[in-house]
This record gives structure tokens, sequence and C-alpha cells, in this order.
């Protein structure tokens, strides 16, 4: 599917960004497979993840090279598509998978809690592309692909330095999808579900969220691999600015912000015409106060 292809995967020394840079390279793609090596909560250092990927992807016959800068600095995140150049002299897609949690009930978060969340997610997705986007429009193709969340899509408790980092990708895949597509360029969101150190990290509140949690080990990084190799090939040319969500065997297609009922006055609005007029007309509309099991209330299938 992406024979010859040179990818770079953020965040590829565990989990779902290590499945998608092995089945990448099983497709044929030259592999950039990118992680500073730290903690969920960004601390320390570790080079053994990456080159592990790289170490079982040469082993299988496939061509790839670590990388361990950061995505969070802009001058660091110029450096990993610099080594996708450097071993294997282009680039044609990146994959923005690399982040970290700093989960917190909102009233406690801390400064710190939410920039990291953001420096990592949302600005390093902004680095790496901004420096891939040089490439892609001379060479006039190029391929985007950003794991966002249902946090951030749906909802979720105690996540809103990863909900808000995770939503403000799908608008960045949507902005770089209008700008460069006279490029040739695409870019794509998928909201994954697996069981990962990441998912791990997060406590089951009651016996409820436990049973969910034993299930949830079943849905492997794997199963979100073959929906990111399809959005970097050739075959998915007519596919840009989409939101996709990935549930073990279950693929979704979210929807986007759209207007769903107007209200009009001829003479304008005041502060009580909203409370008598636009209230009742719009409130049967109104979404509901959910989080992400409300909205997706079966397990994965």
């Amino acid at each position: 599917m992406v024979e010859g292809k040179v990818v770079i995967v953020t965040g590829a020394g565990r989990g779902i960004g290590a499945a998608i840079a092995r089945l990448m390279a099983q497709h044929g793609a030259k592999v950039v497979v990118n992680d500073i090596g730290v903690s969920l909560a960004g601390e320390g250092g570790d080079q053994a993840p990456a080159q592990e990927v790289v170490n079982e992807i040469k082993k299988a016959g496939g061509e790839a090279a670590a990388n361990y800068d950061s995505v969070a600095e802009f001058k660091s995140a110029a450096k990993i598509v610099q080594c996708a150049l450097d071993n294997f002299g282009r680039i044609d897609c990146v994959v923005n998978n690399a982040g970290i949690l700093r989960d917190m009930i909102f009233h406690k978060m801390t400064e710190e809690d939410w920039d990291a969340v953001v420096n990592v997610i949302l600005k390093g997705a902004f680095n790496t592309c901004r420096h891939a986007a040089e490439h892609f429009r001379r060479q006039a193709s190029g391929a985007f692909v950003h794991m966002t969340s249902t946090s951030g899509l749906i909802g979720g408790m105690g996540q809103a330095n990863y909900g808000a980092a995770k939503l403000g990708m799908v608008a960045l895949s949507k902005a770089i999808a209008i700008d460069m597509t006279r490029f040739n360029v695409r870019s794509n969101c998928i909201a994954p579900v697996a069981w990962t150190r990441m998912t791990a990290s997060i406590p089951a509140k009651d016996p409820a969220s436990a049973k969910r949690v034993e299930r949830h080990q079943r849905v492997t990084a794997g199963h979100n691999a073959p929906l990111a190799v399809f959005l970097a090939s050739d075959a998915a040319a007519g596919v840009s600015a989409q939101v996709f969500y990935v549930r073990k065997n279950e693929i979704f297609l979210m929807s986007q912000s759209r207007p769903l009922r107007g209200v009009h006055r001829n003479d304008g609005w005041t502060p009580q015409a909203c409370a008598e007029h636009l209230y009742p007309a719009l409130k049967s509309l109104f979404y509901p106060l959910e989080r992400t099991a409300d909205v997706f209330s079966w397990d994965p299938i």
C-alpha cells in the first residue's frame, strides 16, 4: 500500500505508534521511528524503545531509522524531518502520534500540567507538519495523519488539557487540508482505541468501569494501524479533512461542526429575547453533557 514511501511516526517506540510503524514497513514504507523514550508524564529519556522497533522492522526485512528528538520544540522537530531526508532522501507522510498525559480534575490542574500536554500534542503536531510542509509543497504530494481522541471529540473526565489539545488537532488538520490541497497534500485524523500503557494509567473509578477496562484489554494497538496505512497511501487520494474513530473492528466517520437550527428576529436581539425566544427554540437540540462511554455505550466488537 505504501511501497517506497518515507513515513515519520512520532511517539513510535511503544503502543499505537509502534504498531503503525511496523505495519507501514510491512507495506513497503521506509520508516522514521521517532520516540524520546519518556514516561507518560513526559519525564526521563530512554532510546531503547525506538531502537527496538527499528530492529524489529529491519529483522523483518524492512527499512527504518530511529530518531530521538522532541516534537515539542520547533527546532528539535526540524531534526525529525531532516532524519527522514538524511536516511531516505525524501518524506511522504507524517503520523502525529506523540502524546503525554497529565490527568487532573480541572479546578486542580496546574499551568505546568496544561502546557506540557498542549506543547507535546498540539504544538508538536504543528511543529512536525510545518517542517514537512515545505517538502510536500515542493514535491506536490504528501499526507498527514493525526491521532485525535474522543476525549476532545465527545468529552472525558479530568482531561481538559488532553481533550483540548486533541480537539485542536482536528482544527489543525482541517486548516492544513484547506491550505495545502492545491499542493496535493491531504490531512486526516484518527481517534484510536487500544489498551496501551497510556490507557492503562487511567484508574477505574467503580466496578462497572473495572469491567469495561477488562474488556478493553482485548483491543490492541494494532487495530488502529491499518487505517493509518491506508490514509498514507495513494489509495486514499480522495480522503482529506476527515475524522475517523477506530474501536477494534469498528471504524466510524465522525461528524464535524455544522449548523443545527437558526432563529431570526427582524428587530434584533436583546438578552430578554434570547431567554424568551432563542432558548425555547433551540434547547431541544442542545447536546447533553456526555462522556465517550455515554455515546459509545457498547464495548468494541
